[in-house]
C-alpha cells in the first residue's frame, strides 16, 4: 500500500440499479473515517450515486455487468474510483457537455458528470470503446479546526 494512503476498500457489485443505494452508503461509512461534515458527505454520495449510474445505465444496457468502486482515504482527502467493463464511452468530452444523454428515452437528464465535476474536487474520466470506462473523483474533506479559523 502507497504510504500516503491512509486506508482503502474495494467492492463489486452485479449492474442492478439496487446496488446504487449500496455503493452510496458504503463509500459515505468508509468516508466517515476522515470525519466530513454532513455537506461533503452529500456531495460524496452524490457523485458516487451518479458515477454507478452511469456504469449500470451505459455501460450495460442489455445485461449484466460488474461495476467496481474502490475508495481510498489519503491524508485529508477520498478518492474513489467507479469501473466497468462495458461499452466504453466514445467522445468523453461531448458526454461531459451538461444535458447530453445517450438515454433520453429513460427521461436521462444527462447531467452525470457536470454533478461530478461540482462536488469533487477533482474528476477524471478515462474510457476504450468495447472495453469499459473508469472515473477517478477526489474530494478534500476540510479539518473542523480549518473551518473554526474561517469563521471567525
Amino acid at each position: 500500500m502507497n504510504k500516503n494512503i491512509k486506508n482503502e476498500m474495494k467492492i463489486e457489485f452485479s449492474s442492478k440499479s439496487a446496488n446504487e443505494a449500496f455503493a452510496r452508503i458504503s463509500v459515505a461509512a468508509f468516508a466517515s473515517q476522515l470525519d466530513p461534515t454532513i455537506e461533503e458527505i452529500a456531495d460524496i454520495k452524490t457523485s458516487v450515486s451518479e458515477a454507478v449510474t452511469n456504469s449500470i445505465i451505459h455501460a450495460y444496457p442489455n445485461k449484466d455487468g460488474i461495476v467496481k468502486l474502490r475508495a481510498r482515504l489519503l491524508e485529508d482527502e477520498i478518492e474513489i474510483e467507479v469501473s466497468d467493463t462495458g461499452e466504453g464511452i466514445e467522445n468523453i468530452e461531448e458526454a461531459k457537455v451538461p444535458l447530453f444523454t445517450t438515454k433520453g428515452n429513460l427521461e436521462r437528464s444527462g447531467m452525470g458528470f457536470t454533478i461530478m465535476e461540482n462536488f469533487m474536487d477533482e474528476l477524471k474520466v478515462e474510457s476504450i470503446v468495447g472495453l469499459g470506462t473508469k472515473v477517478t473523483m477526489n474530494k478534500k474533506i476540510k479539518k473542523t479546526k480549518e473551518l473554526e479559523k474561517n469563521t471567525y
